[in-house]
Protein backbone atom coordinates (compact mmCIF):
# COMPACT_ATOMS: atom_id res chain seq x y z
CA UNK A 1 0.00 0.00 0.00
CA UNK A 2 1.31 3.35 -0.71
CA UNK A 3 0.26 6.64 0.62
CA UNK A 4 -0.41 10.03 -0.49
CA UNK A 5 -1.43 13.89 -0.08
CA UNK A 6 -4.04 15.11 -2.42
CA UNK A 7 -5.09 18.95 -2.37
CA UNK A 8 -8.11 20.49 -3.63
CA UNK A 9 -9.53 24.49 -2.43
CA UNK A 10 -12.77 23.13 -0.32
CA UNK A 11 -14.11 26.39 -2.07
CA UNK A 12 -13.81 23.73 -5.34
CA UNK A 13 -14.41 20.46 -3.71
CA UNK A 14 -13.71 19.86 -0.03
CA UNK A 15 -13.69 16.81 2.05
CA UNK A 16 -17.56 17.46 2.69
CA UNK A 17 -18.14 16.93 -0.87
CA UNK A 18 -16.08 14.00 -1.37
CA UNK A 19 -18.31 12.49 1.88
CA UNK A 20 -21.37 13.35 0.13
CA UNK A 21 -20.83 11.33 -3.32
CA UNK A 22 -20.02 7.17 -3.34
CA UNK A 23 -16.59 8.41 -4.97
CA UNK A 24 -14.99 10.92 -7.38
CA UNK A 25 -12.86 11.34 -10.06
CA UNK A 26 -9.66 13.02 -9.46
CA UNK A 27 -9.14 14.53 -12.57
CA UNK A 28 -7.78 18.33 -14.14
CA UNK A 29 -4.20 18.02 -12.61
CA UNK A 30 -2.35 19.57 -15.25
CA UNK A 31 1.42 19.24 -14.24
CA UNK A 32 3.43 16.24 -15.61
CA UNK A 33 5.20 15.03 -12.35
CA UNK A 34 1.74 15.28 -10.46
CA UNK A 35 -0.01 13.37 -13.56
CA UNK A 36 2.83 10.67 -13.17
CA UNK A 37 1.84 9.74 -9.40
CA UNK A 38 -1.32 9.60 -10.46
CA UNK A 39 -0.02 7.33 -12.42
CA UNK A 40 1.21 5.09 -9.60
CA UNK A 41 -1.67 5.38 -7.29
CA UNK A 42 -3.30 1.74 -6.65
CA UNK A 43 -6.94 0.27 -5.23
CA UNK A 44 -6.76 1.04 -1.85
CA UNK A 45 -3.85 3.37 -1.84
CA UNK A 46 -5.06 6.12 1.33
CA UNK A 47 -4.91 9.81 0.84
CA UNK A 48 -4.63 12.64 3.41
CA UNK A 49 -7.26 15.39 1.80
CA UNK A 50 -5.67 18.68 2.15
CA UNK A 51 -7.58 22.13 2.48
CA UNK A 52 -5.33 24.25 -0.27
CA UNK A 53 -6.38 28.07 -0.47
CA UNK A 54 -7.94 28.17 2.34
CA UNK A 55 -8.02 30.13 5.93
CA UNK A 56 -6.66 28.02 7.57
CA UNK A 57 -5.38 25.44 4.55
CA UNK A 58 -4.77 21.79 6.20
CA UNK A 59 -5.60 18.49 6.27
CA UNK A 60 -9.12 17.24 6.76
CA UNK A 61 -10.14 13.99 6.15
CA UNK A 62 -8.65 10.73 5.04
CA UNK A 63 -9.30 9.40 1.22
CA UNK A 64 -8.79 5.92 -0.64
CA UNK A 65 -8.26 5.23 -4.52
CA UNK A 66 -11.11 3.03 -5.48
CA UNK A 67 -10.09 3.06 -9.37
CA UNK A 68 -7.11 3.08 -10.65
CA UNK A 69 -5.19 5.65 -13.05
CA UNK A 70 -7.75 6.24 -16.29
CA UNK A 71 -7.52 8.86 -19.25
CA UNK A 72 -8.76 12.14 -17.49
CA UNK A 73 -12.07 13.24 -19.64
CA UNK A 74 -11.55 16.51 -19.32
CA UNK A 75 -8.66 16.81 -21.24
CA UNK A 76 -10.99 16.32 -24.36
CA UNK A 77 -13.86 18.74 -22.93
CA UNK A 78 -13.87 22.47 -24.79
CA UNK A 79 -16.03 23.19 -22.51
CA UNK A 80 -13.48 22.33 -19.31
CA UNK A 81 -11.18 24.99 -18.11
CA UNK A 82 -9.29 21.52 -18.21
CA UNK A 83 -9.05 20.72 -22.00
CA UNK A 84 -6.07 20.26 -23.56
CA UNK A 85 -6.19 20.36 -27.39
CA UNK A 86 -3.29 18.50 -27.89
CA UNK A 87 -4.27 15.27 -26.05
CA UNK A 88 -6.12 12.72 -28.36
CA UNK A 89 -8.16 9.84 -27.22
CA UNK A 90 -5.64 7.82 -28.93
CA UNK A 91 -2.80 9.45 -26.88
CA UNK A 92 -3.66 11.03 -23.98
CA UNK A 93 -1.84 12.88 -22.36
CA UNK A 94 -3.70 13.62 -18.82
CA UNK A 95 -5.02 10.86 -16.04
CA UNK A 96 -7.61 10.52 -13.53
CA UNK A 97 -7.56 8.23 -10.76
CA UNK A 98 -11.42 7.98 -8.55
CA UNK A 99 -11.27 8.63 -4.57
CA UNK A 100 -13.65 8.07 -1.94
CA UNK A 101 -13.19 9.13 1.73
CA UNK A 102 -12.23 6.92 4.39
CA UNK A 103 -13.19 9.35 7.28
CA UNK A 104 -12.94 13.12 8.23
CA UNK A 105 -10.39 13.95 10.61
CA UNK A 106 -11.68 14.94 13.57
CA UNK A 107 -9.43 17.32 14.42
CA UNK A 108 -8.54 19.34 11.58
CA UNK A 109 -4.72 19.17 11.04
CA UNK A 110 -3.89 23.25 9.94
CA UNK A 111 -0.50 23.87 8.07
CA UNK A 112 0.66 25.42 11.00
CA UNK A 113 0.37 22.35 13.20
CA UNK A 114 1.98 20.43 10.97
CA UNK A 115 5.43 22.25 10.50
CA UNK A 116 5.55 22.25 14.34
CA UNK A 117 5.74 18.28 14.05
CA UNK A 118 9.11 17.35 13.66
CA UNK A 119 8.35 13.63 11.94
CA UNK A 120 6.80 15.12 9.25
CA UNK A 121 10.07 17.71 8.78
CA UNK A 122 10.85 15.92 5.41
CA UNK A 123 6.95 15.28 4.50
CA UNK A 124 6.60 16.40 0.70
CA UNK A 125 3.63 18.97 1.35
CA UNK A 126 6.49 21.24 3.92
CA UNK A 127 9.55 21.53 1.77
CA UNK A 128 9.77 25.08 0.22
CA UNK A 129 8.32 25.41 -3.03
CA UNK A 130 6.53 22.22 -2.98
CA UNK A 131 2.83 23.44 -4.72
CA UNK A 132 1.84 19.84 -6.46
CA UNK A 133 -2.06 18.44 -5.95
CA UNK A 134 -0.54 14.42 -5.44
CA UNK A 135 2.71 13.74 -3.96
CA UNK A 136 3.87 10.93 -1.97
CA UNK A 137 3.77 10.61 1.60
CA UNK A 138 5.81 7.66 3.60
CA UNK A 139 3.73 5.52 6.04
CA UNK A 140 5.43 6.97 9.23
CA UNK A 141 3.85 10.58 7.68
CA UNK A 142 0.36 8.80 7.27
CA UNK A 143 0.40 7.56 10.47
CA UNK A 144 2.03 10.51 12.36
CA UNK A 145 -0.55 12.86 10.77
CA UNK A 146 -3.45 10.56 10.92
CA UNK A 147 -2.98 10.25 14.57
CA UNK A 148 -2.85 13.75 15.31
CA UNK A 149 -6.10 14.40 13.88
CA UNK A 150 -7.95 11.69 15.88
CA UNK A 151 -7.78 8.98 13.77
CA UNK A 152 -5.66 6.43 16.58
CA UNK A 153 -7.45 3.13 15.26
CA UNK A 154 -6.48 4.06 11.51
CA UNK A 155 -2.85 5.03 12.97
CA UNK A 156 -2.84 1.49 14.94
CA UNK A 157 -4.28 -0.52 12.20
CA UNK A 158 -1.51 0.59 9.66
CA UNK A 159 0.84 0.00 12.84
CA UNK A 160 0.01 -3.42 12.92
CA UNK A 161 0.23 -3.90 9.51
CA UNK A 162 -3.46 -4.29 8.91
CA UNK A 163 -4.11 -1.18 6.70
Amino acid sequence: MNFWLIKSEPAVFGFSDLQAVAAEPWNGVRNYQARNFLRQMRRGDLCLFYHSNAKPPGVAGVAKVVREAYPDDLQFDPQSPYVDPASTPQNPRWSAVDVAAVAPLPNFLPLAVLREVAELAAMPLLQKGSRLSVMPISQAQFVVTVRLGGLDDLAQQLEAGCG
